[in-house]
């Protein structure tokens, strides 16, 4: 078992924990803090899962499970608030896993692995690929906002049913960048592992590569930890719904803050640990697929059903966002996009990044509480 594996093993001890804080009366905070560390090792077990099944099921398969369940914890999180009528809450998660993806996670892989490594490369094709699909993100965001800015102000059935038409476009738009990285254009991704895979004979032995590939998980066991790791994540989504307004309060933070800044730090702490973890290795093709796909799929799918889900729980989750986290998300990919687009990083590059989010999460913390965000 691994280090990571080992550490996400001991936080499950929160599980219990977090329950007894809940049923004890506590109070809200400590019911917030022990929830969102029962969460943390949840989302970590639920991807190791769903890394094993892939190993047995195949890459093609393997590939679908890993785009959709990428971002499952912070799915059912958002799912959970949305039922709550938390819309503000949502809508500031799913701009916030953009931001904290493209900026932090990026920016933190390309600092660690630049100080290890003067320069690091990946394949730029992809690059832009991935480029072009956050561009079209950022405008199916705006189009929503612009709508209601140049009219005179739009009821809100009209807006949802102007969103639920986008989300459509934005879901099709997702099913089909798995078409074209897992069916049509496997060789531009393959080639990237191929070249990672090489990479790791520097010096390591080549015993230790061959035992992982015969390395055969039981399917059984993993999809029966995915199950039981879905089903305590829903249940803790609405443990730690249910505190994070009086949470918020508490700590002295707006619920936007909160949205944008801790939540999705925590549903995908796991996924951006890998990221920085393989960059350090040299592996920046994969640090950067883990990253950006993670924002993708938050982009083009995440968003999206909740648009969806909102239309069938009778709740306005619609796609006109804060113009504030639109400013935020539109500025995100536009410095990840310049700066990924030569194919090459370093750790200056990582720095500008990392500087780039801190910026944006201090204007987060002191932006005043918008009307109706909770």
């Amino acid at each position: 078992m691994t280090t990571k594996n080992i550490a996400f093993s001991i936080l499950l001890i929160f599980i219990p924990i977090s329950i007894a804080a809940h049923y004890m009366h506590w109070g809200p905070l400590p019911e917030f803090g022990t929830t969102c560390l029962a969460i943390l090792s949840l989302a970590a077990w639920m991807g190791t899962a769903t890394e094993e099944i892939a190993v047995v099921v195949g890459p093609n398969l393997g590939g679908l499970l890993n785009a959709t369940f990428g971002n499952a914890a912070e799915l059912i999180i958002a799912t959970v608030a949305l039922k709550e009528g938390f819309i503000g809450v949502v809508k500031a998660s799913l701009t916030g896993s953009i931001v904290c993806n493209l900026l932090l996670v990026i920016g933190l892989s390309m600092f660690l692995g630049g100080l290890r490594y003067k320069e690091q490369t990946f394949r730029p094709v992809v690059a832009r690929t991935n480029a072009a699909a956050m561009n079209l993100a950022v405008v199916a965001l705006l189009m929503p906002a612009a709508v209601n800015f140049t009219s005179s102000g739009i009821e809100e059935p009209l807006m949802q049913k102007l969103s639920v038409a986008v989300a459509i476009v934005l879901i099709l738009v997702y099913l089909l960048t798995l078409v074209f990285s897992m069916k049509t254009h496997t060789y531009l991704y393959e080639a990237g592992v191929a070249e990672l895979e090489g990479g790791e004979s520097n010096g390591e032995d080549h015993s230790e590569g061959e035992s992982h590939s015969e390395h055969k998980p039981n399917l059984w066991l993993w999809v029966t930890v995915l199950l039981v790791a879905t089903s305590f994540v829903a249940y803790e989504s609405e443990l730690l719904v249910g505190s994070l307004e009086a949470a918020s309060k508490q700590l002295g933070l707006t619920e936007l803050f909160t949205g944008v800044i801790l939540l999705p730090i925590i549903g995908n702490a796991a996924e951006n640990l890998t990221a920085v973890t393989v960059a350090v290795k040299n592996k920046m093709d994969l640090s950067l697929s883990v990253a950006v796909g993670a924002s993708m799929q938050v982009a083009l799918f995440v968003a999206p059903v909740l648009v969806i889900a909102g239309y069938f729980f009778h709740q306005p989750m619609d796609l006109n966002f804060n113009p504030f986290e639109l400013v935020a998300v539109a500025v995100a990919v536009l410095i990840t996009n310049s700066i990924s687009n030569d194919g090459r990083s370093n750790w200056l590059e990582g720095t500008l990044l990392i500087a780039t989010y801190i910026i944006v999460g201090t204007a987060f913390f002191f932006h005043p509480v918008i009307a109706g965000i909770g």
